[in-house]
Formats: structure tokens, sequence, C-alpha cells
């Protein structure tokens, strides 16, 4: 047989692969052992004839054991496949895996074991071995799953296919004796077919990572995700095809302190009582021991009182705890918790961040993104697994100004002017330190923005201009400190917003509401400075699509 050039047995028992690239079942391998044991007397490398022990002992046709002092080296096993070889009296196995499904072009897939990947990022397999396309069979190797008397992590791996420019897919599965089989199924991305180079150059994109509260301005408030990722500028889609570029097969990106190849997201979380110390979100747990231990990364933690709180975990390794079970950090001197009641398991996404239709993301579980960021068409869940629908928040631009020069004003428009009277005072405003604008009752309009400025008017004609950080969406506006004391503003007086008010900071200026309605906005550009232009005044529509106008620059000479 020609594994007998490719393979020694030398006197002390060690099986090692000294030459070639051909690949043997475990049971072609078992038959070449016997065939030599059979033989009158030893030659060669082999030494191994009738008067050795039995090296080898079939079960079945996939389930081999190699008798005492017998035995291959990881090098070996990888030109073996279809089924397990038991060594070592049963301290050493090498179990079978056969991936079966289809997938687009060429995938290199990966195996992690115990929260590392199984030998490294251009793993043996490489694209493929021991292929039966027939069968559908991608891959049939050995992966070594005990050793030293102990199973590496209870025999668990997990096998992804995280390869650019495809879907991704994992399977989870605990191996054996014999053969264990893992399903994959890929498909071209059609939201993924942006350079991966000019998607590595995207440094712009950034999260905030953790557990925080988010209001997407719908009505609901703000509520619980981990993460709060900001697109800057790009696309939704870009923003996707951004989560997976930092989780894809051969990345060397970093997320919440982890490897983003083994990046998942959450996986189980559960309520804890009892604590002593502190814990840290992206600090390693573990907990149990023999069949209930386990590890994980805690990826959002909401603190409560009196040593409670719940805990949002990405699961590292082993199984996840149950009630009760106490949970240790990773410190010298860790903090301590006892798991309080049942541990939910969530549902992981394919990538981390969710499915792209193209121009609109369907969130992952917890997943938060910037605001500003969302369209009407996204869909994120919070950490409490609640869908939440931003509204259609639409901008207005301004565009053809002069930064540092031009002066623009953005109000709503009555005719072809400032809508002066859009509110009224209700309540004069006569102090030093003034911090509320009270408006007539549900005058407020339901577009406005949280953060802005208002103009008021002044009994001396002027409209004195406030910052607003709040507003509670009827009659009342939280304001910077303003002076009101040297020029009053009595009650009935005329209020209105300025949805941009300031001078230019770049070529345009924007602004952003929910929108509601439609309306009509009054834009006034100036610059008497050194180079002066006429007054520049147009109304432009604000409508489900948002709205735009361009400044006309005529020289003021």
């Amino acid at each position: 047989m020609a594994i007998g050039t490719d393979f020694s047995v030398a006197v002390t028992g060690d099986i090692r692969h000294v030459s070639g690239t051909d690949k043997y079942s475990v049971l072609e391998f078992h038959r070449w052992l016997q065939n030599l044991a059979d033989d009158e007397a030893a030659s060669g490398n082999d030494i191994l004839d009738i008067t050795n022990a039995t090296p080898s002992e079939r079960a079945t046709d996939n389930i081999i054991t190699l008798n005492s002092p017998y035995n291959i080296d990881d090098t070996a096993a990888e030109y073996l496949y279809d089924g397990s070889i038991t060594q070592d009296d049963g301290d050493t196995m090498y179990s079978g895996l056969v991936v079966v499904g289809a997938v687009a072009g060429t995938t290199t897939l990966q195996v992690v074991q115990d929260n590392t990947l199984y030998d490294g990022d251009s793993p043996f397999w490489g694209t493929g071995i021991n292929v039966s396309a027939a069968a559908n069979i991608l891959c049939r190797m050995l992966i070594k799953t005990r050793t030293g008397g102990a199973d590496i992590d209870g025999k668990r791996i997990r096998v992804f296919a995280r390869e650019w420019g495809h879907t991704f897919a994992e399977f989870s599965l605990t191996m054996g004796l014999g053969n264990s089989v893992a399903a994959i199924f890929t498909n071209t991305d059609l939201n993924n077919d942006t350079d991966i180079g000019t998607v590595g150059g995207w440094s712009d994109v950034t999260n905030v990572e953790g557990y925080q509260l988010i209001d997407l301005q719908n009505g609901d408030g703000a509520l619980p995700y981990y993460s709060q990722w900001n697109r800057a500028g790009h696309t939704i889609n870009d923003l996707y095809e951004f989560a997976k570029y930092i989780t894809r097969r051969g990345s060397t990106s970093v997320i919440h302190q982890m490897d983003g190849e083994l990046f998942r997201g959450i996986t189980h979380q559960w309520c804890y009582d009892n604590e002593t110390g502190a814990f840290d979100e992206d600090e390693t747990l573990s907990w149990g021991s023999g069949d209930t231990a386990g590890t994980g990364a805690i990826l959002a933690l909401d603190d409560g009182s009196a040593g409670t709180g719940i805990m949002w975990v990405q699961l590292l390794t082993g199984v996840a705890p149950t009630d009760d079970a106490w949970i240790f950090g990773a410190d010298s001197a860790p903090a301590t918790c006892q798991v309080n009641g049942a541990v939910t398991t969530r549902t992981l996404s394919p990538v981390f961040l969710g499915q792209s239709t193209g121009s609109a993301i369907i969130g992952a579980f917890g997943i938060g993104i910037e605001t500003s960021d969302l369209t009407k068409n996204d869909l994120l869940f919070t950490l409490e697994n609640d869908p939440e629908q931003p509204p259609n928040l639409v901008t207005f631009t301004v565009y053809g100004l002069v930064a540092a020069h031009d002066r623009v004003l953005v109000t709503n428009a009555q005719g072809n002017a400032i809508d002066f009277d859009q509110m009224t005072l209700n309540g004069a405003l006569t102090g030093g330190s003034v911090i509320s604008v009270v408006v007539q009752a549900a005058s407020i309009p339901a577009d406005t923005p949280q953060e802005g400025t208002i103009r008021v008017e002044c009994n001396s004609g002027i409209y004195k201009m406030c910052t607003f950080t709040a507003h509670d969406g009827d009659d009342t506006f939280t304001i910077d400190a303003a002076d009101f004391s040297g020029d009053n503003a009595d009650n009935g007086n005329n209020v209105f917003i300025s949805y941009i008010d300031k001078l230019a900071a770049d070529t345009e200026e924007i602004f952003q509401v929910v929108y509601d309605a439609a309306r009509t906005m009054f834009v006034r550009v100036r610059d008497g400075g050194a180079s002066p232009i006429k007054t520049f005044e147009t109304t432009s529509g604000l409508n489900e699509g948002g709205g735009s106008a361009t400044a006309i620059r005529t020289e003021d000479d």
C-alpha cells in the first residue's frame, strides 16, 4: 500500500508521517498496521511483525484504537480522516469531523476549539480536504479532542465560515468516537461587494462598547443596548460590511477586547445577586467544574443596587451556568456573584451586527446604532429583546457656504419670511438667569429636535438667541441660563425655532428632525466681511426625503 511509504513505525511505537501528500481513512490506516503486524519479520523503517503486540483494534470502520505503545502525533493525524483514533489507553483521542453543505466560491473553514482557532488562520485543510462533491462533503479530517486524560473543552467545537464576499455561517457540535457532522451553507453576499482594502480603510467607523441607553426618538425613550455604532457618513450597508470586515477570517481587529475572528455577540444573559467586589465589562468570567464548567466575556453589565444586576455574556468555553451557580471574575482577587433565576439563551446572527437589506439594517440582539445614522426602515432589538424602529429622521442641508464667513439662519417660513410668531410666550421672562422658556400649551411642533436654538422676542424688538438642551414636547424648553434682566420679554411675545443659526463651519450646514409633516423652510445667508455678498434668501420644502437649499453668492461691491 502507498501508505507504507508515507508513514513509519518506530520500535517505541511512534507512528509518524514521513513523506507524501496522500490522505488515508482510519480504516485504511488500521488495515496497513495489521498488514505489517502479520509479517514474518520487520523491515525498513517499519519495526512491526508477527512477534509484536497487536498495534490497533477496529470497533467499526470509523472507530479505531491504537494499543499502547503505538501512537500518532498531531502531524500524522492531518493525513487521516473518516473516523476516530483513540490511543494512550484512552488518554488521547482524535475525533473525526465531517463538514457537509455547500459554500460560495472557495472557503477556508475555521474550527474554534476552547476559544482558540484550531491550527490558526491557515489550517492544514485549506479550502477543503478529503472532499466528496457527490455527497456534499466539504471537509473530512481529524480533530484532537482529548489529551493527557482530559477532554479539550468537553470535546466541543464550532465550525465557522467567515469568508469575505460570502454570507457567514457557523455550526456548534460535540465530538466523540467515529465521525461527527457539521453543516455549513453560504452564498455570495450581494451586500458585501466592496473591495476589502477599501473597507479596511474606514477608520472613521467607530463603536462605543458596553451597556448604554439610546433614544431612537420614536417616543419610547432611552432603551438599553450593548453598542452604539457610528457609521460616520458611510451608508448603513457600509456599516454592515465593516462589521463583517472586523470578524472575517484573517481579521486582526479587536472588539470587546476579543479577537474579531472569535467574536459572536451575546449568547446568554442572567440576573445575579450576592455580589462581592465589582465586575467590569469585557472581563472574562468562570463558573462550575467538570461537566458544569464554563467561561464567558461580559459584553454588557447593568449594575443594580445591593449587589444585584444583569449580565449579558458571550459564552467562550464549556456550558452556560444555571440558577444559583457562583460566578467568578478574572482578577487575582476576583469579584463574585450568584446567578439569580433562569439563564436566557439568545439567538445569534451569523454577522454579529445583524442582516442588511442593502439599504437598511435588521439588527441582531442588543446591537445599538447612533440615532442619527438610522432611518425609518431600520430595525433594532434592545437588550430586553424589544423591537425598536426609528422614526423618519430627515435632513435639511444648506449648500454653497464659505466656512467662517457666512452667517446662516434657517427657520419655519411664513410666506417668504421668518415665521416670527411660530410660538408665543406663556409668561414673561425677566430674570438674570432664566433656565426655561414656556410657550402656549401644545405649541412646540412635534418635529422639534431635542437640542437646538430658539429666538425670543424681547421688549426692545431684538430677538434673543437661546440654546435649548431639551423640551417636553408640549410647552417648555430647557435652556442654558440666559439674562433677560436688561431687556425683558413680556407674556405673549413671539418665539420661533432657529433650526440653523450659526456661523458656517463648513461649506454646508445641516439640521435633522423627525419627520411629522411637510413644512416650508426660510433660508437666509449673509456675509458682510472682506468679500461681502448680497443677502441670499429663499424658501425650500422639507418633506419625507428631507430638503435642501443652495446659497447663491452675488458680490456686494
